[in-house]
């Protein structure tokens, strides 16, 4: 009997597993398909004619920008948004939970409450802003409002810096050690599994972004790949849907193997910043 609970357990794991993969695997499949079979024979995975230049065609990209440069950009955006949004976060999370400092609890309280605005509501306002910075057509309001911390990053690693015993950094004083070198000494490499998960989470978001390259940016050029796969869809015209499941293939590609190589950082630095010392 409870060897049977087991198999029959582990049969609906493959089963709901299934289910959530299916779209990426009809997806990656359709991008093999020739445009005029995707949806006549979309009840099946195997193509009837295995077709590359779906790949081909995509990565032509549009008005002589390659779909390379569209790649180019969102790793641009991305890396440098990661390290702004992780590190700044960081020190952000260390002044809460180590610095004792005037309206300390007022602050954390107004940073929480930033949590819980949508987008929408910041979206307005921030245009305007950066529209009279001068920053529109440019990444500088995709990236430089990363650079003063994201509330979940610092909140994930308050809780991480809180599991770190205090009397690690009474011994640093004693030996000569400022803030900044504790922070850099010992609460950095100690909180590396809630760096590389804030990394991780960052990576995503940004990567996955549209809302925010569609508002700032015209120039195709400077598309990145998240705003360029939409160029695919025209509704005055032949959307190339081939072309579009071709690129959405391969913009998997970093999101799949940043996953995993560090999908054990991902657990850990969830778990523990959920504890107290």
């Amino acid at each position: 009997m409870k060897k049977l609970s087991f198999y029959f357990f582990h049969f609906l794991l493959m089963l709901f597993a299934l289910i959530m993969i299916y779209p990426l695997l009809w997806m990656f499949a359709s991008s093999f398909k020739e445009n005029s079979e995707i949806f006549v024979n979309a009840h099946t995975l195997i193509p009837v004619n295995w077709d590359l230049s779906n790949y081909l065609t995509g990565w032509q990209g549009f008005g002589g920008v390659t779909f390379g440069t569209f790649f180019k950009n969102s790793f641009i955006i991305v890396t440098i948004t990661t390290i702004g949004a992780v590190f700044f976060s960081s020190l952000i999370a260390y002044a809460f939970a180590r610095i004792p400092f005037k309206g300390k609890s007022f602050w954390f309280v107004c940073m929480m409450m930033t949590m819980m605005l949508p987008y929408e509501v910041l979206m307005v306002p921030q245009y305007i802003m950066f529209n009279w910075f001068g920053w529109i057509n440019s990444f500088k309001p995709l990236i430089l409002p990363t650079f003063f911390g994201f509330p979940f990053f610092i909140f994930l690693m308050i809780q991480f810096i809180r599991t770190i015993p205090y009397e690690l950094d009474e011994a640093a004083k004693i030996d000569g050690c400022n803030r900044y070198s504790i922070f850099f000494r010992i609460i950095l490499p100690l909180i590396k599994p809630a760096l590389v998960t804030a990394a991780i989470f960052s990576f995503y978001w940004r990567w996955d972004d549209f809302i925010g390259p569609l508002l700032y940016l015209n120039r195709p050029d400077l598309y990145p790949v998240s705003l360029a796969l939409k160029l695919y869809s025209d509704p005055d015209a032949i959307t190339n849907w081939g072309a579009m499941f071709a690129m959405s293939a391969l913009s998997l590609i970093p999101v799949f193997l940043m996953f995993l190589f560090f999908q054990k950082y991902i657990v850990e630095g969830i778990s523990t910043s959920g504890l107290k010392s």
